[in-house]
């Protein structure tokens, strides 16, 4: 009997332990190969330009 291939949705998901692992494994590979990890002091913020629109347009709507 044919099996019926199985949707992307219906994937079994990783489980804690195998994604714990594979993020230990990339943080050591980028590690070995020269990186390096910056420690933010909490509160402080990435973003640089706080200037502009502080609103989301999703799409153009007629003025009248």
């Amino acid at each position: 009997m044919a099996r019926k291939a199985s949707s992307a949705s219906k994937r079994k998901q990783p489980t804690a332990l195998e994604t714990r692992e594979s993020i230990e494994e990339q943080v050591q590979a980028f590690l070995a190969s020269g990186g390096e990890i910056e420690q933010v002091p909490k509160g402080v913020s990435g973003q640089t330009n706080t200037s502009g629109p502080k609103h989301i347009t999703l799409g153009k709507k007629p003025r009248g």
